[in-house]
């Protein structure tokens, strides 16, 4: 206790000197003046202040809010104040290094053109997909826009006239009908808790301890384990949990909409998304709703991260359809995404023999049908059958966080939104 001051006052300076010390390295102003100001050339004045007013004002909300419950929140994820100020050095220095890397072209520092969109960046992805896999795709200027969408907050886009949509729910009960026609059992809403490595009969294998049935049918016997749980990876395998990140991601969807409006929205009827790191996505419905959605929300789905990112997309989906303003939304849900720290895929076999394929980043539709083909066939290959199968993800290397400062539980995620919100406003 702080000589000569009452118990709560004493608390308080306890409190608040662990804050300080813990976010100085984030939100140090001294050091981070030149990196904003870096990040944010080409922007006016008025709008460097406007900038600068909304960092102050939520860094003051972070600040007050982690001195009246920080240590509450350290203390639930079980993180020591050390293991955050690393994390918030990484921070600066991820940001100083990628300063550092960036170009200094002063002829792209045009600070009468807007920033929002690079046809230049879209011309050369078109131009690399083009040449490496033989699929074209078409840049849209801002005047063309209106065929496409019917928004005026774009500065551009990229049309793939052949791209296709499902609806994932339809598809997984079609691909479980198929693996049990084939002779799969599938135990549905059941957990597995335990996997231990064991032998019967004298053949090796492994254990299951699931969370249902009585007594011995909570266990399930397996010649080979395939891990495919995406960001629903737990600490049943803890390997695979600290190098996967769980991020939310939800929809809502609004009441049908008059026939005129739905064409007015989107009169090509398309599959769209933007280019944001807190991206939005939506179409319409087959019955004329529009379907939005979007990471509101980093933190992975509950009860209440879905009714608040339920009031997050429709102001969302208002910034980018303001003819919606009146819409009555009729659903929402939300599920869990699995992030690697490399945002790509990986696939193979633990040093255990458990197989894995996981961190599709919210793209598992398609990715994970052809992991779960390519992992089969190695299975199949291991014992006994043809050669090994092609599958460039088993050879990426796995990376896990910096020095292990990520055991599974998310305890970095309000730091990262808040840098990729601030990404996309300075973009």
């Amino acid at each position: 206790m702080v000589a000569g001051m009452p118990g709560p006052l004493s608390d308080l300076a306890k409190h608040t000197f662990l804050v300080v010390g813990a976010l100085f390295p984030i939100v140090d102003p001294i050091g981070n003046t030149p990196i904003f100001l870096s990040l944010t050339r080409g922007m006016s004045g008025k709008g460097r202040t406007a900038l600068a007013r909304m960092i102050a004002v939520n860094s003051l909300i972070l600040i007050l809010g982690s001195i009246f419950i920080g240590t509450y929140i350290l203390a639930f994820f079980g993180i020591s104040l050390p293991v955050v100020q690393v994390g918030g050095g990484l921070v600066v220095i991820s940001t100083g290094w990628a300063l550092l890397r960036q170009s200094n072209d002063d002829a792209s520092d045009d600070k009468t053109s807007p920033r929002h969109c690079n046809d230049d960046d879209y011309a050369r992805q078109a131009e690399v997909i083009e040449r490496e896999f033989n699929h074209t795709l078409r840049v849209v200027q801002r005047h063309e826009l209106a065929a496409e969408i019917g928004s005026t907050i774009y500065y551009g886009g990229m049309v793939d006239e052949i791209s296709a949509g499902l609806n994932p729910a339809r598809y997984v009960a079609g691909l479980a009908r198929a693996a049990m026609k084939a002779g799969a059992t599938i135990f549905e809403r059941t957990r597995v808790e335990q996997i231990e490595r064991g032998s019967r009969n004298g053949e090796a294998g492994w254990k299951l301890t699931t969370s249902r049935g009585p007594g011995s049918t909570r266990e399930i016997w397996a010649t080979d384990v395939f891990v495919a749980t995406s960001g629903y990876t737990s600490h049943t395998t803890p390997a695979l949990q600290k190098k996967i990140i769980p991020i939310g991601s939800f929809i809502i969807t609004t009441e049908v909409l008059p026939e005129k409006l739905a064409r007015e929205l989107s009169p090509r009827n398309r599959m769209i998304y933007d280019s944001k790191n807190y991206l939005y996505y939506y179409r319409l419905t087959l019955d004329g709703r529009m379907l939005f959605g979007g990471r509101a929300a980093f933190f992975p789905e509950n009860d209440q991260t879905i009714r608040r990112s339920a009031e997050i997309l429709r102001r969302g989906m208002i910034s980018v359809y303001p003819q919606l303003s009146d819409a009555r939304i009729d659903y929402v849900w939300g599920g869990t995404l699995d992030f690697a720290f490399d945002i790509m895929p990986h696939a193979g076999r633990l040093d255990d023999g458990m197989y894995y394929a996981l961190g599709y980043a919210g793209h598992g539709v398609a990715m994970a049908t052809y992991q779960g083909q390519k992992i089969a066939e190695l299975m199949a290959s291991d014992r006994g059958g043809a050669g090994k199968p092609e599958n460039p993800f088993v050879g990426i290397p796995f990376p896990g966080a910096p020095m292990g400062l990520y055991n599974g539980k998310p305890w970095f995620l309000p730091f990262a939104g808040a840098w990729y919100k601030f990404l996309d406003w300075v973009s």
